[in-house]
């Protein structure tokens, strides 16, 4: 999957929804909430998540093509990551997260640890 394809939407409208403070799951359980730092690079092709307490309130930024659904009645994202894949990932960096060469590194990750797994929905 190109670095265009992880970063693109699944559904246009996805792409210009206020998901501040959404629900997020992976699929093998919830992982924290969408993040404000969300408006900064949703037009990127990105999200922000806060883990709160789940991982001790690290931040990580997410790939569009990492979604599978968006339940905007119930105010939830749903991933086709696991906890793990998340846990793993780069932590989101307030001062290059509008750099280039920096969401390419965060596609990258994602790209290459895509899970085979189906989302859980609720």
């Amino acid at each position: 999957m190109a670095m265009h394809e992880i970063s693109t939407w699944r559904e246009t409208a996805w792409g210009t929804t206020d998901l501040t403070g959404f629900e997020v799951e992976a699929t093998d359980g919830g992982i924290g909430k969408v993040d404000e730092h969300t408006r900064d690079v949703q037009g990127h092709g990105f999200v922000v998540v806060d883990t709160g307490p789940w991982i001790f309130g690290k931040k990580v930024m997410l790939p569009a093509g990492a979604i599978t659904a968006i339940d905007v009645d119930e105010g939830t994202l749903f991933l086709d990551r696991t906890k793990d894949e998340i846990k793993d990932s780069p932590e989101f960096d307030e001062a290059r997260f509008r750099d280039e060469p920096y969401r390419t590194q965060v596609g990258d990750y994602y790209r290459t640890r895509r899970s085979d797994r189906a989302p859980t929905r609720r």
